[in-house]
């Protein structure tokens, strides 16, 4: 499976609370289960988008789960390769 970077476009989410993130977890563990195709990894939640690292056989099963979710797939980057600290070794 390819990785991808999915940009989602989500007014005040940086407001939400622990209760709202945990539903939207839920409500994207399901769209997953129906979908299938995908494997959420994490998700990072800024004051109005999250930034969400998915696994996924294409961007189409990307498309699938935002629809099934009812979470916007507002940009979609596939991951080409990853760096870090370690890289400089």
């Amino acid at each position: 499976m390819k990785r991808y970077v999915i940009e989602r476009d989500l007014p005040k989410i940086g407001q939400a609370t622990k209760g709202d993130l945990k539903d939207a977890a839920k409500t994207s563990n399901k769209a997953i289960a129906e979908v299938g195709k995908v494997k959420w990894e994490h998700s990072y939640v800024t004051a109005d988008r999250t930034f969400c690292i998915y696994q996924a056989e294409n961007e189409a099963a990307i498309h699938a789960h935002a629809k099934a979710s009812g979470f916007p797939a507002s940009r979609i980057y596939e991951v080409v390769n990853i760096i870090s600290p370690d890289t400089a070794k």
